[in-house]
Protein backbone atom coordinates (compact mmCIF):
# COMPACT_ATOMS: atom_id res chain seq x y z
CA UNK A 1 0.00 0.00 0.00
CA UNK A 2 1.34 3.56 -1.03
CA UNK A 3 1.95 5.92 2.10
CA UNK A 4 0.91 9.19 1.44
CA UNK A 5 2.88 12.83 2.88
CA UNK A 6 0.76 14.59 4.97
CA UNK A 7 3.52 16.34 6.28
CA UNK A 8 4.86 18.19 3.12
CA UNK A 9 4.96 21.79 2.66
CA UNK A 10 3.94 22.98 -0.49
CA UNK A 11 4.21 26.83 -1.34
CA UNK A 12 0.82 27.86 -2.30
CA UNK A 13 1.47 31.60 -3.00
CA UNK A 14 1.62 33.09 -5.90
CA UNK A 15 -1.18 30.82 -7.36
CA UNK A 16 -4.05 32.58 -7.20
CA UNK A 17 -4.85 30.94 -4.23
CA UNK A 18 -7.46 33.13 -1.94
CA UNK A 19 -6.18 31.62 1.33
CA UNK A 20 -2.76 32.81 0.68
CA UNK A 21 -2.81 35.08 -1.93
CA UNK A 22 -5.64 37.30 -0.48
CA UNK A 23 -4.57 37.61 2.87
CA UNK A 24 -3.87 41.33 2.16
CA UNK A 25 -6.76 41.83 0.73
CA UNK A 26 -8.79 40.39 3.78
CA UNK A 27 -6.75 40.81 6.89
CA UNK A 28 -4.45 43.82 6.17
CA UNK A 29 -1.08 41.50 6.12
CA UNK A 30 0.32 39.29 3.86
CA UNK A 31 2.70 37.67 5.60
CA UNK A 32 0.15 36.29 7.77
CA UNK A 33 0.29 32.34 8.69
CA UNK A 34 -3.18 31.73 6.84
CA UNK A 35 -5.53 29.35 8.84
CA UNK A 36 -8.57 30.48 7.67
CA UNK A 37 -10.26 29.13 4.38
CA UNK A 38 -11.45 25.85 4.18
CA UNK A 39 -8.98 23.76 1.65
CA UNK A 40 -5.96 22.15 3.13
CA UNK A 41 -2.32 22.68 2.33
CA UNK A 42 -2.32 18.94 1.13
CA UNK A 43 -1.12 17.72 -2.10
CA UNK A 44 -4.19 16.56 -4.33
CA UNK A 45 -3.45 12.62 -4.49
CA UNK A 46 -1.58 11.32 -7.65
CA UNK A 47 -4.71 9.12 -8.85
CA UNK A 48 -6.47 12.31 -9.05
CA UNK A 49 -3.57 14.44 -10.56
CA UNK A 50 -2.64 11.91 -13.19
CA UNK A 51 -6.63 11.56 -13.97
CA UNK A 52 -6.27 15.19 -15.08
CA UNK A 53 -2.82 14.86 -16.73
CA UNK A 54 -4.34 11.93 -18.87
CA UNK A 55 -7.00 14.41 -20.41
CA UNK A 56 -4.87 17.14 -20.73
CA UNK A 57 -2.75 15.13 -23.02
CA UNK A 58 -5.83 15.93 -25.67
CA UNK A 59 -5.35 19.13 -27.06
CA UNK A 60 -9.51 20.21 -27.37
CA UNK A 61 -11.42 20.64 -24.62
CA UNK A 62 -14.62 20.94 -25.95
CA UNK A 63 -18.33 20.61 -24.77
CA UNK A 64 -18.28 17.09 -22.67
CA UNK A 65 -20.95 14.76 -20.54
CA UNK A 66 -20.31 13.13 -17.28
CA UNK A 67 -19.94 8.86 -17.92
CA UNK A 68 -21.17 6.00 -16.43
CA UNK A 69 -18.05 5.70 -14.51
CA UNK A 70 -19.11 8.97 -13.00
CA UNK A 71 -21.99 8.34 -11.32
CA UNK A 72 -21.11 4.67 -11.01
CA UNK A 73 -17.96 5.82 -8.44
CA UNK A 74 -20.50 8.09 -6.57
CA UNK A 75 -22.85 5.24 -6.01
CA UNK A 76 -20.20 2.40 -4.92
CA UNK A 77 -18.76 5.25 -2.57
CA UNK A 78 -22.13 6.10 -1.02
CA UNK A 79 -22.25 1.96 -0.76
CA UNK A 80 -18.78 1.63 0.87
CA UNK A 81 -18.21 4.52 3.18
CA UNK A 82 -21.97 5.56 4.05
CA UNK A 83 -23.70 2.15 3.67
CA UNK A 84 -25.73 4.10 1.82
CA UNK A 85 -27.78 2.44 -1.53
CA UNK A 86 -28.30 4.86 -4.41
CA UNK A 87 -29.55 4.83 -7.59
CA UNK A 88 -28.10 6.59 -10.85
CA UNK A 89 -31.08 8.85 -11.52
CA UNK A 90 -31.18 9.91 -8.22
CA UNK A 91 -27.67 11.92 -8.75
CA UNK A 92 -27.64 15.32 -10.17
CA UNK A 93 -25.22 18.16 -10.36
CA UNK A 94 -23.71 21.13 -9.81
CA UNK A 95 -21.10 23.95 -9.99
CA UNK A 96 -20.87 23.92 -5.96
CA UNK A 97 -23.23 22.95 -2.87
CA UNK A 98 -23.77 26.65 -2.04
CA UNK A 99 -25.06 26.94 -5.36
CA UNK A 100 -27.39 23.62 -5.11
CA UNK A 101 -28.66 25.32 -1.81
CA UNK A 102 -29.51 28.52 -3.97
CA UNK A 103 -30.94 26.34 -6.76
CA UNK A 104 -32.80 23.82 -4.93
CA UNK A 105 -34.39 27.64 -2.45
CA UNK A 106 -35.51 29.18 -6.64
CA UNK A 107 -36.94 25.06 -7.16
CA UNK A 108 -38.75 24.68 -4.29
CA UNK A 109 -40.04 28.32 -2.66
CA UNK A 110 -41.54 31.54 -3.44
CA UNK A 111 -39.95 35.16 -2.45
CA UNK A 112 -41.64 36.02 0.65
CA UNK A 113 -41.19 32.24 2.00
CA UNK A 114 -39.81 31.41 5.13
CA UNK A 115 -36.05 29.29 5.05
CA UNK A 116 -34.56 28.10 8.86
CA UNK A 117 -31.09 28.37 9.56
CA UNK A 118 -29.46 26.99 12.39
CA UNK A 119 -26.26 29.38 13.31
CA UNK A 120 -23.89 29.96 13.52
CA UNK A 121 -23.45 28.02 10.36
CA UNK A 122 -22.04 27.94 7.38
CA UNK A 123 -22.22 31.72 6.26
CA UNK A 124 -22.77 31.36 2.15
CA UNK A 125 -26.19 29.96 3.37
CA UNK A 126 -27.62 33.71 4.17
CA UNK A 127 -26.81 34.89 1.01
CA UNK A 128 -28.32 32.06 -0.35
CA UNK A 129 -31.29 32.53 1.10
CA UNK A 130 -31.76 36.61 1.05
CA UNK A 131 -30.43 36.99 -2.06
CA UNK A 132 -33.53 34.82 -3.79
CA UNK A 133 -35.62 37.34 -1.64
CA UNK A 134 -36.92 34.66 1.11
CA UNK A 135 -37.11 35.72 4.37
CA UNK A 136 -34.06 33.81 6.79
CA UNK A 137 -35.76 32.15 10.22
CA UNK A 138 -33.01 31.75 12.56
CA UNK A 139 -33.32 28.51 14.86
CA UNK A 140 -29.87 29.24 17.02
CA UNK A 141 -27.94 25.68 18.14
CA UNK A 142 -27.28 25.50 21.67
CA UNK A 143 -24.04 24.06 23.51
CA UNK A 144 -25.31 20.96 25.86
CA UNK A 145 -22.15 18.69 27.36
CA UNK A 146 -19.89 21.09 25.22
CA UNK A 147 -21.36 20.71 21.57
CA UNK A 148 -23.87 22.12 19.46
CA UNK A 149 -27.64 20.49 19.37
CA UNK A 150 -30.64 21.17 18.06
CA UNK A 151 -33.01 23.38 19.55
CA UNK A 152 -36.39 21.50 18.67
CA UNK A 153 -38.65 23.52 20.86
CA UNK A 154 -37.72 26.92 19.22
CA UNK A 155 -37.77 25.39 16.15
CA UNK A 156 -41.49 24.14 16.43
CA UNK A 157 -42.12 27.94 17.85
CA UNK A 158 -40.76 29.37 14.92
CA UNK A 159 -42.75 27.84 11.79
CA UNK A 160 -45.45 28.87 10.17
CA UNK A 161 -47.71 27.78 6.92
CA UNK A 162 -45.14 30.47 4.93
CA UNK A 163 -41.80 28.10 6.37
CA UNK A 164 -40.56 25.61 3.27
CA UNK A 165 -37.16 25.08 3.69
CA UNK A 166 -35.03 23.91 6.46
CA UNK A 167 -31.01 24.21 5.40
CA UNK A 168 -29.06 21.44 7.39
CA UNK A 169 -25.31 21.30 7.80
CA UNK A 170 -24.03 18.04 8.41
CA UNK A 171 -21.58 17.21 9.62
CA UNK A 172 -21.36 20.95 11.26
CA UNK A 173 -19.31 24.05 10.12
CA UNK A 174 -18.19 25.20 12.04
CA UNK A 175 -18.35 23.05 15.06
CA UNK A 176 -17.66 20.03 13.87
CA UNK A 177 -20.71 18.45 15.18
CA UNK A 178 -21.39 14.61 13.51
CA UNK A 179 -25.43 14.83 14.21
CA UNK A 180 -26.42 11.47 16.38
CA UNK A 181 -29.28 9.47 14.88
CA UNK A 182 -31.65 10.69 17.32
CA UNK A 183 -31.35 14.33 16.56
CA UNK A 184 -31.51 13.75 13.03
CA UNK A 185 -34.63 11.98 13.76
CA UNK A 186 -36.32 14.66 16.18
CA UNK A 187 -35.33 17.09 13.30
CA UNK A 188 -36.88 15.22 10.62
CA UNK A 189 -40.34 14.53 12.18
CA UNK A 190 -40.65 18.09 13.70
CA UNK A 191 -40.21 19.08 9.24
CA UNK A 192 -41.91 16.17 7.62
CA UNK A 193 -44.99 16.93 9.82
CA UNK A 194 -44.71 20.99 8.41
CA UNK A 195 -43.98 19.88 4.85
CA UNK A 196 -40.85 21.61 5.46
CA UNK A 197 -38.18 20.30 2.58
CA UNK A 198 -34.66 20.02 4.25
CA UNK A 199 -31.66 20.72 2.36
CA UNK A 200 -28.44 19.04 4.24
CA UNK A 201 -24.83 20.52 2.86
CA UNK A 202 -23.20 17.24 3.75
CA UNK A 203 -19.60 17.83 2.02
CA UNK A 204 -17.86 17.21 4.85
CA UNK A 205 -19.49 13.52 4.91
CA UNK A 206 -16.00 11.72 4.75
CA UNK A 207 -13.78 13.87 7.38
CA UNK A 208 -15.43 11.73 10.27
CA UNK A 209 -13.07 10.91 13.17
CA UNK A 210 -13.49 7.23 15.12
CA UNK A 211 -16.49 6.79 17.38
CA UNK A 212 -18.31 8.68 15.02
CA UNK A 213 -20.71 7.82 12.29
CA UNK A 214 -22.37 10.00 9.63
CA UNK A 215 -25.82 9.14 8.53
CA UNK A 216 -27.12 10.57 4.80
CA UNK A 217 -30.14 12.29 5.54
CA UNK A 218 -31.87 10.33 3.65
CA UNK A 219 -31.08 7.02 5.49
CA UNK A 220 -33.38 8.26 8.78
CA UNK A 221 -36.70 6.91 6.87
CA UNK A 222 -38.17 6.89 3.45
CA UNK A 223 -40.55 9.73 4.70
CA UNK A 224 -36.97 11.64 4.67
CA UNK A 225 -35.45 10.23 2.03
CA UNK A 226 -39.33 12.09 -0.08
CA UNK A 227 -38.58 14.78 2.02
CA UNK A 228 -34.57 15.56 1.31
CA UNK A 229 -31.72 16.62 -0.93
CA UNK A 230 -27.91 15.77 -0.07
CA UNK A 231 -25.54 17.80 -1.41
CA UNK A 232 -21.47 16.43 -1.81
CA UNK A 233 -18.50 17.29 -3.36
CA UNK A 234 -15.13 15.65 -3.25
CA UNK A 235 -14.14 19.20 -3.28
CA UNK A 236 -13.08 18.98 0.87
CA UNK A 237 -12.00 15.80 1.10
CA UNK A 238 -9.35 15.63 -1.92
CA UNK A 239 -8.22 19.62 -1.93
CA UNK A 240 -10.02 19.91 -5.30
CA UNK A 241 -12.34 22.97 -4.68
CA UNK A 242 -10.92 25.17 -7.59
CA UNK A 243 -12.69 22.44 -9.94
CA UNK A 244 -15.86 23.91 -8.76
CA UNK A 245 -17.79 20.67 -9.29
CA UNK A 246 -20.47 19.08 -6.69
CA UNK A 247 -23.10 16.00 -6.60
CA UNK A 248 -26.93 16.55 -5.65
CA UNK A 249 -28.75 13.23 -4.85
CA UNK A 250 -32.30 13.40 -4.85
CA UNK A 251 -34.43 9.96 -4.17
CA UNK A 252 -37.99 12.44 -4.91
CA UNK A 253 -38.23 12.41 -8.70
CA UNK A 254 -40.65 15.24 -8.51
CA UNK A 255 -38.41 17.51 -6.53
CA UNK A 256 -35.58 16.24 -8.63
CA UNK A 257 -37.41 17.46 -11.99
CA UNK A 258 -38.14 20.63 -10.27
CA UNK A 259 -34.08 20.92 -9.26
CA UNK A 260 -33.12 20.48 -12.59
CA UNK A 261 -35.18 22.43 -14.52
CA UNK A 262 -33.94 25.73 -12.79
CA UNK A 263 -30.53 24.11 -13.13
CA UNK A 264 -30.87 23.80 -17.08
CA UNK A 265 -32.34 27.13 -17.31
CA UNK A 266 -29.36 29.02 -15.82
CA UNK A 267 -27.71 26.76 -17.97
CA UNK A 268 -24.88 25.62 -15.59
CA UNK A 269 -25.96 21.53 -15.60
CA UNK A 270 -22.80 20.48 -17.88
CA UNK A 271 -19.75 21.05 -15.34
CA UNK A 272 -16.51 21.77 -16.81
CA UNK A 273 -14.01 18.40 -18.06
CA UNK A 274 -11.90 18.74 -14.62
CA UNK A 275 -14.08 19.06 -12.73
CA UNK A 276 -15.91 15.60 -13.56
CA UNK A 277 -12.73 13.67 -14.11
CA UNK A 278 -11.39 14.68 -10.48
CA UNK A 279 -14.62 13.73 -9.03
CA UNK A 280 -14.69 10.43 -10.85
CA UNK A 281 -10.90 9.70 -9.70
CA UNK A 282 -11.08 10.14 -6.52
CA UNK A 283 -14.62 8.54 -5.47
CA UNK A 284 -13.31 5.68 -7.59
CA UNK A 285 -9.95 5.46 -6.08
CA UNK A 286 -9.52 7.81 -3.21
CA UNK A 287 -10.31 4.94 -0.23
CA UNK A 288 -6.49 3.93 1.07
CA UNK A 289 -5.99 7.70 0.57
CA UNK A 290 -8.83 9.08 2.50
CA UNK A 291 -7.95 6.31 5.42
CA UNK A 292 -4.32 7.74 5.60
CA UNK A 293 -5.83 11.64 5.59
CA UNK A 294 -7.89 10.80 9.05
CA UNK A 295 -5.17 9.50 10.82
CA UNK A 296 -3.44 12.39 9.99
CA UNK A 297 -6.16 14.85 10.44
CA UNK A 298 -7.55 13.06 13.76
CA UNK A 299 -3.77 13.08 14.78
CA UNK A 300 -3.24 16.78 14.56
CA UNK A 301 -7.23 17.74 16.12
CA UNK A 302 -5.70 15.81 19.13
CA UNK A 303 -2.38 18.56 19.07
CA UNK A 304 -4.71 21.43 19.06
CA UNK A 305 -6.76 20.11 22.31
CA UNK A 306 -3.36 19.13 24.16
CA UNK A 307 -1.77 22.74 23.01
CA UNK A 308 -4.79 24.55 24.03
CA UNK A 309 -5.30 22.66 27.25
CA UNK A 310 -1.63 23.20 28.45
CA UNK A 311 -0.51 26.49 27.34
CA UNK A 312 -3.89 28.60 26.44
CA UNK A 313 -6.04 27.04 28.91
CA UNK A 314 -8.66 30.24 28.50
CA UNK A 315 -8.80 29.77 25.26
CA UNK A 316 -11.37 26.47 25.02
CA UNK A 317 -12.30 24.25 22.13
CA UNK A 318 -15.71 22.41 20.88
CA UNK A 319 -13.89 19.15 20.05
CA UNK A 320 -14.65 18.21 16.81
CA UNK A 321 -16.35 14.61 15.45
CA UNK A 322 -15.62 15.72 11.81
CA UNK A 323 -13.84 17.67 9.30
CA UNK A 324 -10.41 19.72 9.42
CA UNK A 325 -11.60 22.77 11.49
CA UNK A 326 -11.98 23.58 14.78
CA UNK A 327 -14.53 26.05 16.43
CA UNK A 328 -12.39 28.23 19.46
CA UNK A 329 -13.91 30.12 22.68
CA UNK A 330 -11.90 33.20 23.41
CA UNK A 331 -14.45 35.11 25.25
CA UNK A 332 -12.73 34.43 28.58
CA UNK A 333 -10.34 37.19 27.49
CA UNK A 334 -13.33 39.66 27.53
CA UNK A 335 -12.29 41.22 24.34
CA UNK A 336 -14.49 42.82 21.36
CA UNK A 337 -14.03 40.23 18.39
CA UNK A 338 -12.53 43.25 16.71
CA UNK A 339 -9.61 43.56 19.53
CA UNK A 340 -9.59 39.53 19.32
CA UNK A 341 -8.85 39.94 15.42
CA UNK A 342 -6.46 42.38 16.16
CA UNK A 343 -3.90 40.73 18.74
CA UNK A 344 -4.09 37.55 15.79
CA UNK A 345 -3.12 39.41 13.15
CA UNK A 346 -0.55 41.40 15.03
CA UNK A 347 0.74 38.10 15.95
CA UNK A 348 0.80 37.03 12.72
CA UNK A 349 -1.75 34.44 12.18
CA UNK A 350 -5.06 34.40 10.60
CA UNK A 351 -8.02 32.83 11.11
CA UNK A 352 -12.16 33.22 10.54
CA UNK A 353 -13.66 35.66 13.23
CA UNK A 354 -16.96 33.73 14.70
CA UNK A 355 -19.89 36.42 14.07
CA UNK A 356 -19.91 35.93 10.34
CA UNK A 357 -20.94 32.52 11.00
CA UNK A 358 -24.12 34.20 12.60
CA UNK A 359 -25.89 34.21 16.02
CA UNK A 360 -24.09 32.76 18.53
CA UNK A 361 -20.67 32.94 16.93
CA UNK A 362 -19.46 35.99 18.97
CA UNK A 363 -16.15 35.23 20.95
CA UNK A 364 -15.36 32.72 19.10
CA UNK A 365 -12.93 31.70 16.28
CA UNK A 366 -12.44 28.98 13.80
CA UNK A 367 -8.89 27.11 12.93
CA UNK A 368 -8.53 25.11 10.22
CA UNK A 369 -5.97 22.17 11.11
CA UNK A 370 -6.07 21.05 7.50
CA UNK A 371 -2.24 21.16 7.07
CA UNK A 372 1.24 20.13 7.45
CA UNK A 373 1.75 19.33 11.42
CA UNK A 374 4.57 22.04 11.19
CA UNK A 375 2.60 24.81 9.77
CA UNK A 376 -0.11 24.06 12.78
CA UNK A 377 2.32 24.26 15.26
CA UNK A 378 3.68 27.38 13.86
CA UNK A 379 0.06 28.71 14.34
CA UNK A 380 -0.66 27.71 17.52
CA UNK A 381 2.94 29.36 18.70
CA UNK A 382 1.78 32.36 17.29
CA UNK A 383 -1.54 32.50 18.81
CA UNK A 384 0.42 31.17 22.28
CA UNK A 385 2.46 34.46 21.67
CA UNK A 386 -0.24 36.74 20.98
CA UNK A 387 -2.25 35.93 23.80
CA UNK A 388 0.86 34.49 26.29
CA UNK A 389 0.44 38.21 28.50
CA UNK A 390 -3.06 37.28 29.67
CA UNK A 391 -1.81 34.09 31.14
Amino acid sequence: MKKYNFDEIIDRRGTDCVKYDMLETYFGRADALPLWVADTDFRVPDFIMDALRARMNHDILAYSYRTDGFFQAIIDWMDRRHDWKIEKEMITTSPGVVSAVTLLIMALSEPGDKVIVQPPVYFPFFTSIKGMGRKMVENPLIIKDGRYTFDFENLKKGIDANTKILVLCSPHNPGGMVWTAQELEELCRICTENGIFIISDEIHADLVFSGNRHIPLPKVSEAVAMNSAVLMAASKTFNVAGLSSAFVIIPNKKIRIKYEQVLNTVHIHSGNIFGNIATEAALRDGYQWLDQLMVYLEENCKFVESFMAERLPRIKIMKPEATFLVWIDFSAYNLSEKELMKRLIDGGVALNHGSKFGTGGEGYFRLNFGCPRATLEEGLLKIEAAFKADH
